[in-house]
């Protein structure tokens, strides 16, 4: 996994920057119910996301969260004072604390299925009954846009998915939470070029080929005699999903 402490400085240029923000704060919102209020970002890295999140949607109170102190730094820096250094698996918050949480380019991060159940657990018990927990799902699904790159990394070795709809969904469910939506968003501006997919894969951004590696070096050979070396392939699509805390119901007999 990258060091974020270490790409918190050109995390924002390496990642789509404002274009790729504004089009996943939009994804979210249009799954927040317009009556939420408060909104805990989990996760938040830089605050690039969070920021327009809080411009997108007047009067909604969002707070920031996130484990690396130098992520946190930048994001708190955008967001003066609802930035809070804290670990996904144990938030500092109470229960039904918020109407709304979401957590963007995260579980697909998190190897340990426990630590990852842990995620989205916490998410659902700081929720309101009603509120809605959004999250990014099948995260590295959404970078097969079907390009020539593609089809070089296509036979690299695999790990499986820690964020496939399926298990978030069943970790939501297991919490709680009923499904509540879904929704797309574009990764406008992170089209990978050839040469920029070369470069990822010397920086570690694929896990199972580390750099060093041989079998890294020879796709990195492959990589570099595609065509157009600088022309960017089409953008990734993001997928979120939704799950809402249900309401309590008056019990049978009542």
């Amino acid at each position: 996994m990258l060091d974020y402490d270490e790409e918190a400085e050109r995390y924002d240029a390496w990642r789509g920057g404002e274009p790729r923000a504004a089009a996943a704060a939009e994804g979210v919102l249009g799954l927040v119910p317009d009556r939420a209020r408060g909104l805990l970002d989990v996760a938040c890295g830089t605050g690039i996301v969070t920021r327009r999140l809080v411009a997108g949607r007047p009067g909604l109170r969002v707070t920031g969260l996130d484990r690396s102190p130098a992520m946190a730094r930048h994001a708190a820096a955008r967001l003066p004072g609802a930035v809070i250094l804290a670990d996904g698996r144990r938030l500092p918050f109470r229960e039904g604390e918020f109407d709304a949480v979401s957590s963007v380019w995260l579980l697909h991060l998190v190897e340990d299925a426990a630590d990852a159940r842990r995620i989205v657990a916490e998410c659902a018990r700081v929720l309101r009954p009603g509120g809605v927990y959004v999250t990014t799902v099948d995260k590295g699904a959404s970078h097969n846009v079907g390009s020539d790159i593609d089809v070089v990394l296509s036979a690299r070795p695999h790990r499986p998915a820690s964020d496939t709809a399926a298990l978030v969904e069943a970790y939501a469910v297991e919490a709680g939470l009923v499904p509540a939506g879904r929704a797309g968003f574009a990764g406008r501006g992170q089209g990978r070029s050839p040469r920029r997919a070369v470069t990822d894969l010397r920086r570690g951004w694929f896990v199972t080929l580390p750099p060093g590696d041989p079998l890294a070096d020879d796709f990195a050979d492959r990589l570099a005699a595609l065509p157009d070396q600088d022309r960017p392939r089409p953008d990734p699509a993001f997928t979120l999903r939704a799950f809402r805390k249900p309401v309590p119901g008056p019990l049978p007999g009542e």
